[in-house]
This record gives structure tokens, C-alpha cells and sequence, in this order.
């Protein structure tokens, strides 16, 4: 299966899968749920892993009944209407509640839900009063439903009963708000040969173990176990609410089998149209984007930012790096009248950044954008790809903190680009004799705003191929922003590279803006 005909089917979430390891997670796959709770540890969960990595990879069967098979879109809203007074911890003084989603529709699959206390795991049972069945329903649900199970599920804090903090759900897919309680963006537990030219795999998430919080807990523990054709892991997440919410991740894989390209700490946005990019611009809304950037601190301690791109083919491009300090896709622009969408709601949307923990070596930071004309379809992916290659037999470990929200924790010394725009090069009043095309920058913060208007600025450019000319930065009037342009001149179909910054009697003045240009593909006669 293609990512696009999974993401499109699944709605952005990929189907749910269950675990196959042990009596007690066994008994999810049998309608015969585990009633004695169990030892849980979290070192028990990584022996798991590995022992289920070394045994043949088994796919989950669809565990629908069918009179679920059978319900659409509609159905499926009526149904998936959980009780709050239901949740996981409600009626008391814990600090966090957890709900649950139905099976049905795109999810096929139930995961294994257990409440760990005291280390020992019980399982979380479905039962039928859970949910608020809406009259579209009522006559399809029989009086007998059973155990079906839950799709996963979805996390309050006592600071907002009302609206999620963070939720699990489809394959190895999670998403979590800031400040602004809106979704965006997901994160997944791990990424298999995106953006290649065969089919990718999808990990899923079979089993979580969520640990009952004390009544003064700041965090919440969730583990959880993946398991795919490839690879085989054993996760643990302790998330921290706020209006940035931090997860800790902490991930032990063990690969089935050699992996060529293997997504550490992936995270899946949409871009379909911005100011930089426009050719979907058939629409009453200026900009259509869960994030428009990716930003990178690398090892060096150099700031780059890479606006994002709806592209005409599918593009893969790689940062190569050593012990990154950070990366992450931002949704820098908040401002509401570049979007005009007040259902989407695009400017309150959370970026999300990774802060590596510990030593992460070689590797390199890799973003594949694929085409879309659908702002449903999560068409941006991004993840770190370590150098060394990931092996059966060889467990790996990478831990790090994932921070959702409006500002990544860490904020450049240098100035931010704020915007890229992109349209017909050149001077005006001029005659073009060949094609170019004109690129401006704007810069913002550092020492910009400190700078006298007549402060020696200069923009530094440079091109894989093609000529750059009539290169200028300067202030903005009126404003503490700077902007630098230039004109690009290149013939043919290839893709063209593009670096550039501001750079003043001290040095650096900004962020390293990088762009990939592609010439528009010849119309068609």
C-alpha cells in the first residue's frame, strides 16, 4: 500500500494493530480478555520487544463484527461519542483522565489497553455504556455487543476537562496541543522507508500501558509497544502539560530484518499553499498549511530554516548532520488574515520540535514533501536517519523530548525569516531578454532591530547552478524587519539549491534560509 492511499483512507491515521506476545496480550486477540492483572515493568516491555523480534511477523485481522464493518462516515460520528463520566481516573482528585475511541470505520484493529498500578498491569475493558450512541445508530448496535476493544485513545488534564491534551491513535500516530488546545501536526513512534520509490512501512503501536498518575503528579507515564514486518520497540512517554506539552520519549528497537532508511522521532504536517508557493491559490483562503518550515540547530550550532513546498513530484531532501541539537516543523506565521479560515483555524495550529537527549551520532535530518491537492492529505514528513544502518540483531536506542506548541523551547541568536515570497524576476520598466525569477526574504529579531537603516547589510547567495543577480537587503520601512531579494536565472527542468543569509561587520545576521527550486514542468500542447 502507497502512503497516499493509506493516509487518504485513513484520513491522515493508519489502521490500529494488536500484540500477539504473551497470554495476557494474547487474550485482545481471542475476544477473551486477560481478567488477572499481571507484573508490569518497563524492562519487562523491552524483553518483550525482543523476543517478538525474533519471531516471524504476524498481521493483525480485521476484528470488526459486521454490523460495524458495515457503518460509513456518519455512522461512525454517531458512535464514537464517548461518556466522559466513563473516562479512565474520573470522579476523583487525579490529575489526569483517559478516554477511549470506538472501533470501526478506518479501524479495524484493536490495541490492548492496561492501567498500571503498583507494578501490576489490568486490562481496560470496552463495554457498550462507554459510549453515547446517537439515534443514526441506536437500531444498527444489537443488544449483545461483547468486548470489541478500543481504537485507541485521547488524554485531559485537570486544567481542561473539555478539550484533549494529547491523543494515540492509528498505526504509530500520536498528537498532542499547546496553549491553544488546537490540533495540528502528528508525530509518529518511528518512520520505514518514506518517501522511496517502493511502498512504505507503517509500525504500529499494539499495546499501551498507562500508568495511574498520583494526586500531585506534574507528568503522565504511557508505554507502549510497536511491532511492524521490519522492527519490533518498546516506548515509554512521560508528558508534561502546559501551553508547550513536553513528552519525554524513550524508544528500545530491534530490527526483524535490515532497514534502508529508518525514521527516528518522524513527525507528519500538511502544506498545500503559502506565500511562498501559490500554484493551489484557487481558493478563498491565502494559505493552507499546518506548518510552513522546517528548522534545524545543527551540531555546528548553525540556525537553517527550509520553507516547505508543495511540489509537482515527490522530493527528498537531507541535511546531513553530526549530534543535532534540534529540528522541527514550525508553523511560524500565526498571523489569522494570511489564512482566513475560521474552522481550521491554521494560525492557532502547534509546531513541533525534537530536542535530541544524549549523543545521536551521524546521520542526517531527512524532509520528503509529496504533491497534493487535498489539505485532508498530510503530504510533509520529516525524521532523523542515522548513518548506521540498522540491523537484525542489534537493538537501538534513541531518546528525546518532543515540545508542542506556538514557540520551539529554544529560540535563534540571529535574526528569523518570517516570510519567503517567489514570483517573475527582474527589473521593472527593464526588458527580460531570458526567465528569471525573483526571490525575497524577510528577516526579523537578533540585532536586526538594533541596526541603524543605513547599517552595512549585505544578502549572501549562492545557487547549484544558474546565474544569481541583482542581489539587495535593506530595511523595511516603518518596521524592524530587513528584506533581501535577488533574481535567478536557469535554464532547463533540473532543480536548483539555493543558500542564503544577511551577513554584517560581525558576521552572521540570521538564520540560513535554504531552498530547493524546481522550473514549473512544460504545459502540455
Amino acid at each position: 500500500m502507497t502512503r497516499r492511499e493509506l493516509l487518504t483512507r485513513l484520513l491522515q491515521l493508519a489502521a490500529c494493530g494488536i500484540p500477539l506476545i504473551s497470554t495476557t496480550l494474547a487474550a485482545a486477540d481471542t475476544g477473551s480478555p486477560a481478567t488477572d492483572e499481571q507484573p508490569f515493568s518497563p524492562d519487562w516491555l523491552q524483553e518483550q520487544a525482543r523476543r517478538l523480534a525474533q519471531e516471524p511477523y504476524v498481521a493483525p485481522s480485521d476484528a470488526r463484527p459486521p454490523w460495524l464493518a458495515g457503518i460509513d462516515w456518519d455512522d461512525y460520528q454517531a458512535l464514537n461519542r464517548f461518556r466522559n463520566d466513563h473516562s479512565l481516573w474520573a470522579g476523583g482528585t487525579l490529575p489526569f483522565q483517559a478516554r477511549f475511541f470506538h472501533l470501526g470505520l478506518f479501524f479495524h484493529h484493536p490495541v490492548a489497553l492496561y492501567e498500571v498500578v503498583a507494578g501490576r498491569a489490568r486490562p481496560i475493558h470496552f463495554s457498550p455504556e462507554q459510549f453515547q450512541y446517537g439515534s443514526r445508530v441506536k437500531g444498527k448496535v444489537p443488544d449483545s455487543v461483547g468486548d470489541l476493544g478500543f481504537a485507541g485513545f485521547r488524554v485531559n488534564s485537570h486544567t481542561d476537562w473539555e478539550r484533549d491534551m494529547f491523543s494515540f491513535l492509528g498505526a504509530s500516530y500520536f498528537r498532542a496541543v499547546g496553549a491553544s488546545k488546537q490540533y495540528g501536526l502528528s508525530a509518529r513512534g518511528l518512520a520505514i522507508d518514506t518517501g522511496m520509490d517502493r511502498p512504505e512501512e507503517f509500525p504500529e503501536f499494539r499495546a499501551f500501558w498507562l500508568q495511574r498518575p498520583a494526586a500531585d503528579d506534574k507528568d503522565l507515564t504511557i508505554y507502549a509497544l510497536l511491532d511492524s514486518p521490519s522492527i519490533t520497540g518498546a516506548y515509554t512517554f512521560v508528558v508534561e502539560p502546559g501551553d508547550t506539552t513536553i513528552m519525554r520519549v524513550e524508544t528500545h528497537l530491534f530490527p526483524r530484518r535490515s532497514i534502508e532508511r529508518l525514521g527516528i522521532a518522524p513527525m507528519t504536517s500538511m502544506f498545500q499553499a503559502g506565500e511562498n508557493d501559490r500554484r493551489m491559490a484557487d481558493d478563498y483562503r491565502p494559505e493552507i498549511h499546518d506548518t510552513d518550515g522546517l528548522q534545524l540547530w545543527t551540531g555546528t550550532g548553525e540556525w537553517i530554516w527550509r520553507p516547505l513546498l508543495n511540489p509537482h513530484y515527490i522530493r527528498v531532501n537531507s541535511f546531513v548532520d553530526d549530534n543535532p541539537r534540534g529540528f522541527g516543523l514550525l508553523q511560524r506565521d500565526r498571523n489569522f488574515d494570511h489564512y482566513q479560515d475560521d474552522g481550521a483555524f491554521y494560525s492557532k495550529r502547534p509546531s513541533l520540535w525534537v530536542e535530541p537527549i544524549g549523543s545521536w551520532g551521524r546521520g542526517m535530518v531527512q524532509l520528503v514533501e509529496l504533491p497534493t491537492a487535498d489539505e485532508t492529505f498530510d503530504n510533509i514528513v520529516a525524521f532523523w536517519n542515522p548513518a548506521e544502518p540498522a540491523q537484525p540483531g542489534r537493538e537501538i536506542r534513541f531518546n528525546y523530548r518532543l515540545y508542542w506548541g506556538a514557540q520551539p523551547p529554544v529560540q535563534p541568536s540571529v535574526a528569523e525569516i518570517v516570510a519567503t515570497r517567489i514570483g517573475v524576476g527582474g527589473i521593472p520598466g527593464q526588458k527580460k531578454t531570458v526567465p528569471m525569477r525573483k526571490f525575497v526574504i524577510d528577516f526579523q529579531g537578533g540585532r536586526l532591530a538594533q541596526l541603524p537603516k543605513d547599517a552595512a547589510v549585505e544578502m549572501v547567495v549562492s545557487a547549484s547552478r544558474g546565474q544569481i543577480q541583482n542581489v539587495a537587503a535593506r530595511p523595511i520601512l516603518e518596521s524592524d524587519q530587513w528584506r533581501g531579494d535577488f533574481d535567478l536565472i536557469a535554464q532547463g527542468s533540473e532543480p536548483v539549491d539555493l543558500r542564503a543569509y544577511l551577513r554584517g561587520a560581525e558576521g552572521a545576521l540570521s538564520e540560513t534560509w535554504l531552498y530547493q527550486w524546481s522550473p514549473p514542468p512544460p504545459v502540455a500542447g
